[in-house]
């Protein structure tokens, strides 16, 4: 096909880069065999949102006598709700397609490639793209583990529990991150029974332990909840799909008509050979790269999910303003982190940034603690807010913010002024107290909470 200025490599966020670098003269090639858009417009954040959202409409009327209204869910259009979703997302995808194909300075691979050798690729067609410069944002992709008879079950990931045309009746998850807790909300609240076999014996155990155990106990709500258990078989026998799983008591067996495998992502490097181009791979299977984001081969840089350095599509934007940076532009810009946080949308919404309480304990960090309950707040009481709360920790002798994690409603929004604060201030709690707060605005949690510190 030919030499290229340069070749970026995935059509998620790379596909800002590819533009990028089309917009400053070069000649960009950009592989993608999937949808443009990548995991986040096809198959992530902007189709679960978007359901999640129909959820928490029902969530809400499912509440409404706690606050003197009477109101009830006459019927629920499952398929509908589906395809309006995947409509919008599929034509999302498809804009930005043709604003690539219409671009004089981008050519469009639609195709699996390979590396071959140095900054060189082979497609499935033969073909060879050579560039002098080569950006690696891959992605990743469901993780699927190694579970007797799971090979024999029509089984969903993530990305076909986004897309059903109908709705299970008995909903098994094997897994108990952030997409278990959000797609198992969204299928319990239209109406689905979930069940969860989670490995750890808390639900999002990536999260501060205060926080998963808050987070668990609520699971158990709504969900029927098996934490601390291993899947260690799967079958069907005709529509009905049966799972055991052991754990510290022996084995349960739980059945379904549907099975959704949501055990974590795994990286794309296995589909791309980056060890011929001199590319190196941690254990985990994620490209290496250095503070610039450049990988061990000269000239190529990776950025998103397949780094691994965190796998969230703002983590992935916030990089390929770097890439563009030291890739286009021949700067060499470290890349700053200091500000980054995490949400999981379900109810109530969780979100952190910093370190957990367990990290600076394994560390022998000193800290204080400030905590806020939602319902010692006005809004947090207006809102029946019975289970939130915030919780900062902070560096006693200069008080520099050290982690905060909330969970309750809108946390997903609460946490950017924090963020804001350890990105633009000095990153202490004073950056936060300082600050005039609205009454009784639901940010009051916040001050709060660091006013306890």
């Amino acid at each position: 096909m030919g030499d290229f200025d340069i070749i970026v490599i995935g059509g998620g966020t790379g596909n800002k880069v590819a533009l990028a670098g089309a917009n400053r003269g070069l000649d960009v090639a950009l592989i993608e065999r999937g949808p443009i858009g990548g995991t986040c417009v096809n198959r992530g954040c902007n189709p679960s949102k978007t359901l999640i959202h129909r959820a928490d409409i029902v969530q809400t009327i499912a509440r409404a006598d706690e606050f003197g209204i009477d109101a009830a869910v006459a019927e629920i259009d499952f398929r509908s709700i589906v395809r309006e979703v995947t409509k919008t997302v599929d034509g999302k995808s498809e804009r930005m397609e043709r604003t690539d194909r219409n671009h004089d300075n981008i050519t469009l691979i639609r195709e699996e490639a390979r590396f071959v050798d140095e900054r060189t690729l082979e497609t499935d067609d033969d073909e060879r793209v050579t560039g002098e410069k080569i950006v690696v944002a891959a992605g990743a992709r469901p993780a699927v583990p190694p579970i007797d008879g799971l090979e024999t079950v029509e089984y969903l990931t993530s990305t076909d529990a986004l897309r059903l045309d109908s709705q299970p009746e008995q909903l098994v998850i094997i897994g108990g991150g952030y997409i278990a807790a959000e797609l198992g909300y969204f299928y319990e609240s239209l109406g689905t029974s979930v069940t969860i076999i989670g490995r750890s014996d808390v639900l999002l155990s990536n999260e501060d332990r205060e926080v998963a155990e808050a987070f668990t106990e609520i699971a158990r709500r709504r969900h029927t909840v098996h934490t601390g258990h291993e899947a260690t078989g799967v079958s069907q026998d005709g529509e009905e799909i049966s799972v055991t799983a052991e754990g510290k008591d022996g084995e349960i067996s739980v059945t379904g008509d549907a099975l959704l495998v949501a055990a974590g992502r795994r990286p794309n490097t296995d589909l791309l050979d980056p060890d011929v181009a001199g590319i190196d791979i941690d254990d985990r299977g994620f490209v290496e790269t250095n503070e610039y984001l450049e990988t061990t081969a000269e000239n190529v840089w990776a950025q998103g999910d397949i780094t691994g350095n965190y796998q969230f599509k703002h983590a992935a934007d916030h990089e390929a303003k770097y890439v563009e940076k030291n890739a286009l532009d021949g700067e060499r810009r470290a890349i700053d982190y200091t500000s980054m946080g995490h949400a999981v949308f379900t109810s109530p919404q969780v979100a952190g940034t910093g370190k957990t309480e367990e990290e600076l304990d394994e560390s022998n960090r000193e800290y204080v603690v400030g905590k806020c309950a939602y319902e010692e707040t006005v809004m947090g009481k207006a809102f029946k807010e019975r289970d939130g709360f915030v919780k900062v920790l902070a560096d006693p002798d200069d008080g520099e913010i050290l982690g905060c994690h909330i969970i309750g409603a809108d946390a997903s929004t609460l946490i950017h002024e924090v963020l804001l604060a350890l990105a633009s201030g000095s990153g202490t709690i004073g950056d936060v107290t300082d600050t005039i707060h609205i009454h009784p605005a639901l940010s009051k949690v916040i001050l709060k909470a660091f006013e306890g510190v």
